[in-house]
């Protein structure tokens, strides 16, 4: 007999680290759209805009420049990592790096591993923000 299947979490926040002077968090997500479905939610400034934050100007590409517009001030930057459908990476002044990495979740979905690296040992409110992009993702698209 086999034992219940334990639920998954959508979310699970890994345990912070200090490297040096960077404070190092992980995330794992598990969203219910595919890859293709998921990507614009992560990496357009209308997905983030739901979700995180408005983002203009946004230059898909490598070496692109980006401007994360949050509620506490503009964070200028550039994306570091693009690999279309897979890697999105922004590094912004201010905020460090923010880096999602998309995989086909098994059996279904999105799998995104998500990491942040800052010099700020205090979390800017991700489990909040993930549960935005949840709901945003439950609702179709992503």
């Amino acid at each position: 007999m086999s034992s219940p299947i334990e639920p998954v979490e959508p979310i699970e926040e890994g345990t912070p680290e200090c490297r040096g002077e960077l404070w190092v968090r992980h995330y794992l997500l598990r969203l219910p759209g595919t890859v293709e479905e998921t990507w614009p939610v992560l990496a357009t400034p209308e997905g983030l805009g739901e979700w995180l934050a408005a983002a203009e100007p946004f230059e898909p590409r490598l070496g692109g420049a980006v401007a994360l517009h949050l509620p506490d001030g503009t964070a200028e930057g550039r994306i570091t990592a693009w690999d279309v459908e897979r890697v999105a990476e922004y590094t912004v002044e201010g905020r460090g790096r923010i880096r999602f990495h998309l995989e086909p979740g098994r059996p279904t979905g999105t799998t995104v591993r998500f990491t942040h690296e800052s010099e700020q040992e205090r979390d800017p409110g991700w489990r909040e923000r993930f549960e935005r992009l949840l709901a945003r993702a439950e609702r179709g698209g992503g």
